[in-house]
């Protein structure tokens, strides 16, 4: 027997949450794919508090970055990887916006070349208290 979804007003907060942090990782793979040209075969995103979201990914370089690793180019990977980054910024903070519906005040990214891992962290505004 299966359990029908409840409905939004009767979840809990970490119901919510959990919820959304699948849809966020969701939403993380499918814009490193659009960005990158491949996208992370892990991926995973929580809420750390109230009001930070952390999205990790791994396994996300392309054949040309896996390239710049072997070379020993890994500033100048770091350098390309953020500059696409945050030249993109708008379609990660909205993509937050829209499965959290709130909003984004600080947007940080950033990558360890050697291991493979990205990390992405959305600071929201704070829920006001009602």
């Amino acid at each position: 027997m299966h359990e029908e979804a409840q409905p939004l007003h009767n979840q809990t907060e970490a119901e919510r949450h959990g919820m959304q942090a699948a849809e966020l990782s969701n939403a993380m793979v499918r814009l490193y794919k659009e960005l990158f040209g491949r996208g992370p075969t892990k991926s995973s995103a929580g809420y750390v508090g109230r009001d930070l979201l952390v999205c990790t990914l791994e396994n996300s370089l392309t054949r040309a970055e896996l390239k710049m690793v072997e070379m020993g180019e890994h500033q100048r990977l770091r350098d390309v990887r953020m500059f696409f980054q945050h030249a993109s910024e708008p379609e990660f903070v909205r993509a937050v916006e829209e499965i959290t519906g709130r909003d984004v005040r600080a947007f940080v990214s950033g990558i360890d070349t050697e291991q493979d891992v990205s990390a992405e962290l959305f600071y929201l505004e704070p829920q006001s208290k009602s």
